[in-house]
């Protein structure tokens, strides 16, 4: 009884499959790949080159342009400078001023050095009168030389000294006889003047 229903089957199953394999023949096949197109890999090498965002310096504006402009300053026209320091700044400078009312005390070489010339600026006539009392014989003493310096007596001039009344403000000068130029440039000399005194100025 099984075998028979299982005989009768077969030409059943048969007509099936036929049937199907019609069928599928008149529809459209289906496409065999994806159905949208993939999109191209992305390439492998590096990345293009964005622009730079770092602003380049100006010309003009390195190490050699902020020398040059710190030369051009240095050698910008000005004034010419012929400030010199103030050697009697100190306690020295107040004494002349306060004690003899005198300041810018110099001795400089004269004369190829034939002559040494002492000078100063008054500050206060009164106090500075002794400078240009004409009674009264300046000496200029050299320690290392050994020797004392006078105004010399010239014939028709007189002594080579300013013995008018001193007035503030203006400067005055004596001039003593270097004979042989036993006092040197750079010497440290004593002008004596009655009792005023100057020690340890420099020759220049």
């Amino acid at each position: 009884m099984w075998k028979r229903s299982a005989c009768l089957s077969v030409p059943a199953l048969l007509a099936a499959a036929l049937a199907i394999s019609s069928a599928l023949a008149q529809s459209p096949a289906a496409p065999s790949g994806p159905a949208t197109a993939a999109a191209p890999a992305a390439t492998s090498g590096p990345a293009p080159a964005q622009p730079s965002s770092k602003t380049e310096p100006a010309s003009g504006g390195g190490p050699s342009a902020k020398k040059s402009g710190a030369a051009a300053r240095a050698k910008s026209p000005g004034a010419p400078s012929h400030y010199l320091p103030n050697r009697f700044a100190g306690r020295a400078g107040a004494y002349y001023k306060v004690v003899w009312g005198v300041d810018s005390l110099s001795v400089k070489w004269a004369e190829s050095g034939e002559l040494i010339r002492f000078s100063w600026r008054v500050l206060d006539p009164q106090r500075a009168q002794v400078l240009n009392d004409k009674k009264i014989e300046p000496a200029l003493i050299d320690p290392r030389a050994g020797v004392s310096l006078v105004v010399p007596q010239m014939e028709k001039i007189g002594q080579l000294r300013q013995s008018q009344t001193p007035e503030a403000g203006r400067s005055y000068w004596m001039a003593f006889s270097n004979k042989g130029r036993l006092v040197k440039r750079g010497d440290r000399v004593d002008v004596v003047i009655g009792p005023f005194r100057a020690e340890n100025l420099a020759v220049d």
